[in-house]
C-alpha cells in the first residue's frame, strides 16, 4: 500500500479493505480511549488533532465521531504521502453526520519530514510504525512529540507468531484485495515487540510513556507533555 506507482483502483480497494479490518479490530476505539480519558481529566471540551500516515482517514474520523457522541469537538487533520489515500479520506470526511460540527481536513505530506511544532493538542499514529526502521521510528516519534502541545497516541501491531497467523487468516477472510492479504501478515512480521517500542520511546525522549497491550495483538502508547 506504500508503493507510489500502485494503480489507483487497487489502492482504493485496499484502503477500503483496511478500513473494514480497522473497524473489526476497533482501531478507532483504541485510539479514542486514552484521548477521552485525557480530555475528561483535564476538563477539555474541544481539541485539535493530527493523525500522521492517516491512510483513508477511517480511524481518525471514527475518533471524531466518538468524540462528537461524547459532546467533545475534535477538529482533525490527517497527513499522508499518498494522494489516493488523501482523496479517499476527504470523501469519507464529506459524509460526516450533519450534527457533528467538528472540522476535518486531509493533506498530502511526507510525515518523515519535520511536522509543525506545537501545533496540535493531540497527535496520533495508527498502524504505521511497523513500516519503519528503528532509526525512522525514533525520528517520527521525536517529530510527533515536538508537534503536540498535550498528548501523543500510538496504536500499532505487536510482532508475534499468533498475530501473524491471525492476520493471514482474517485478511483472506474479509477481503479479496491481494494487497491487504499480502500486507497484513507482512506488517505483523515487521512490527516491534512491546519491549522494543519502550526502548524506541526512550531514545526519542518520550520519558514516562505508557505502553499497554490491546486486543487483538496490538499495543497503544500514550505520552503527555509536562505543560
Amino acid at each position: 500500500m506504500d508503493r507510489p506507482d500502485l494503480e489507483v483502483g487497487r489502492h482504493r480497494h485496499a484502503l477500503d479493505a483496511l478500513a473494514l479490518a480497522n473497524s473489526l479490530s476497533r482501531s478507532g476505539k483504541i485510539v479514542y480511549r486514552p484521548i477521552k480519558a485525557w480530555a475528561q481529566r483535564r476538563g477539555i471540551r474541544q481539541f485539535r488533532m493530527l493523525d500522521v500516515a492517516c491512510g483513508g482517514g477511517d480511524v481518525v474520523l471514527d475518533v471524531q465521531r466518538r468524540a462528537c457522541r461524547d459532546r467533545l469537538q475534535a477538529d482533525v487533520v490527517g497527513y499522508d504521502i499518498s494522494p489516493t489515500a488523501v482523496c479517499r479520506a476527504q470523501e469519507r470526511a464529506s459524509r460526516k453526520p450533519s450534527h457533528c460540527k467538528a472540522e476535518a481536513s486531509f493533506v498530502q505530506k511526507d510525515i518523515l519530514e519535520p511536522l509543525p511544532e506545537r501545533s496540535f493538542d493531540v497527535v496520533s499514529c495508527s498502524l504505521f510504525l511497523h513500516h519503519l526502521t528503528e532509526v525512522q521510528a525514533v525520528q517520527l516519534l521525536r517529530s510527533m512529540a515536538a508537534a503536540t502541545r498535550r498528548l501523543l497516541v500510538i496504536n500499532d501491531l505487536i510482532r508475534c507468531r499468533l498475530g501473524y497467523w491471525a492476520a493471514q487468516s482474517v485478511c483472506h477472510l474479509i477481503s479479496k484485495s491481494d494487497i491487504l492479504r499480502t500486507d497484513g501478515p507482512q506488517s505483523v512480521a515487521g512490527a516491534f515487540r512491546t519491549e522494543e517500542v519502550r526502548r524506541l520511546a526512550e531514545r526519542a525522549g518520550l520519558h514516562g510513556a505508557q505502553i499497554r497491550r490491546a486486543w487483538p495483538f496490538r499495543f497503544f502508547l500514550t505520552w503527555e507533555t509536562l505543560s
